[in-house]
């Protein structure tokens, strides 16, 4: 048997764009609109509420423009009203050719916002669907607040789909307006609507409000609906809309009998240009689009993958263009370690293993987040200072710095077990600690102190952690060149620390 075909309609460029705080710009909004139906393959997008600024009408006319270029344009949808053709007139001068119009779906929005009797509305909305047909305009019915209206006020719903399946429409869309429905009252209330009308094509349009949003388009999926609206990381009003993402590996994996066209492989892309776009961050655990969600942290889980995939499930990050990562950090251990190590192509011996391994778990107590990028730096760091004989220890430092006075440094260095201190200012942090450690070598030393010649910070290239950064310090004594380095989170506690490693060497 032929799979049941389930549209897939994006609503990001109209509810996404309700979420609080979020205007999309004219050119940013013709960028979704592509990517959503070249890249993303969605079968329909709503892109607007008509009549609202004349910023809407210039991003639905540049869209719409593409749209016909690229055949397209009966993929545009708009939200339109009932208001005695206002919304058509604009819609004529945007381009748009298919509607999207709001109406009642339940008794107490009729009653107490229009303060009209079904017939009334019945014969406003008639006056609507006429008008489009007269200028070339499909139009498609929301029944606004429809799950309030199954739940409260049945009769009338069907009164009112009765008379739109007399109405030369496309579809009628059943929102949860408020996310109120349970999974249960979905599948009911759907089944219901089936089979009093099962050769009318129905949509559903879920919220999020109680974190019911995919269990609910899962349940409508089953109960026969036609298609689904969605939006972009769970974009809209209040707690959002039902997610794009979630929603069609959930479809994917668990809804064998129906088929979509949206590609699984595009969705992190499209997700991160419209976190780009609207400033709408992703949350680190979301679903298939989190930066979290394929990232292994415990190392007993890393050591499970080494064996048989034993904590692999069937959302491969391959199917959504991303990859497996293996956290570094105080719980990870050898395994997330060696997994990291094969990406990068570099071999430690047990030994070494083990004292970076112990490093990474001094960075994860202090809360530090640790990159692969940060990786071959670490390990730099930890096998150039076991090469080091720490005869003489940087054992206390204390750095001020006020406005209105110089940088400061109490510093207390241990030179083969004999401890010296020494108070210094500097024209900064790092500087006063040099003035601090000069003046100790000059009493109690008869070593002279190398030039410090050149002075370098950097970040591991690539990296989006705020966790290491390497300072690196060229010295220059009166025999010789040499190179120190020093990696920490602090840039002047990694200098301070690459300065220890030259004490050691003179």
């Amino acid at each position: 048997m032929e799979p049941r075909k389930i549209e897939i309609m994006d609503t990001t460029l109209r509810d996404g764009e309700q979420t609080s705080g979020v205007s999309f710009s004219v050119s940013e909004k013709l960028t979704i609109a592509k990517l959503l139906l070249e890249e993303l393959n969605v079968d329909r997008i709503e892109i607007a509420s008509a009549r609202v600024s004349d910023g809407e009408m210039q991003a639905v006319k540049k869209i719409t423009e593409w749209a016909t270029q690229q055949n397209l344009i009966e993929k545009i949808e708009v939200l339109t009203f009932v208001d005695e053709g206002k919304s058509i007139d604009w819609m004529m001068v945007s381009g748009a050719k298919v509607q999207n119009l709001l109406t009642k779906g339940s008794l107490n929005h009729l009653v107490h916002q229009l303060k009209k009797t079904p017939e009334q509305h019945f014969s406003d909305i008639k006056k609507i669907i006429e008008l489009a047909q007269k200028n070339h305009i499909k139009t498609n019915v929301y029944l606004e607040d429809w799950s309030n209206g199954m739940q409260n006020s049945k009769e009338y719903v069907f009164e009112y789909l009765t008379f739109l399946a007399s109405q030369p429409i496309e579809r009628i869309l059943l929102p949860d307006t408020l996310g109120i429905l349970t999974p249960s009252e979905t599948f009911q209330f759907i089944s219901e609507v089936r089979e009093q009308f099962p050769n009318i094509h129905f949509d559903f349009h879920g919220h999020n409000d109680y974190d019911l949003g995919v269990a609910n388009v899962m349940e409508a999926v089953k109960a026969g609906v036609n298609g689904l609206h969605l939006t972009i990381n769970g974009m809209g009003e209040r707690a959002g809309n039902a997610p794009m993402a979630s929603t069609i590996a959930v479809i994917n994996d668990f809804l064998k009998d129906v088929k979509i066209t949206v590609k699984e492989t595009a969705l992190h892309k499209v997700s991160k240009l419209v976190e780009n776009f609207s400033g709408f961050r992703i949350p680190v655990n979301k679903p298939i689009v989190g930066a979290n969600v394929f990232t292994q942290t415990a190392g007993i889980h890393a050591d499970g993958d080494n064996k048989n995939n034993l904590y692999f499930n069937d959302l491969m990050p391959e199917r959504f263009g991303r990859k497996r990562k293996y956290a570094l950090g105080k719980t990870s251990g050898k395994a997330n370690i060696q997994k990291n190590l094969q990406d990068l192509g570099i071999s430690l011996n047990d030994d070494e293993l083990k004292k970076v391994t112990q490093r990474i778990i001094e960075l994860g107590d202090k809360k530090e987040v640790v990159s692969q990028e940060d990786l071959p730096y670490i390990i730099s760091d930890v096998l150039d200072s076991e090469e080091i004989e720490r005869r003489v220890v940087v054992e206390n430092y204390v750095l001020g710095h006020a406005k209105g006075l110089k940088p400061s440094t109490t510093l207390m260095l241990k030179v083969e077990g004999v401890l010296y201190e020494a108070h210094a200012q500097g024209d900064g942090q790092f500087d006063a600690f040099m003035n601090a450690l000069k003046k100790l070598y000059k009493n109690h030393s008869k070593k002279i102190i190398p030039n410090l010649i050149d002075y370098a910070v950097r970040i591991p290239p690539g990296s989006n952690s705020d966790a290491l950064c390497e300072t690196i310090i060229t010295w220059k004594s009166e025999t010789k060149e040499f190179i120190t380095r020093g990696l920490d989170s602090d840039q002047t506690v990694s200098a301070i620390k690459a300065t220890e490693k030259m004490l050691n060497i003179i």
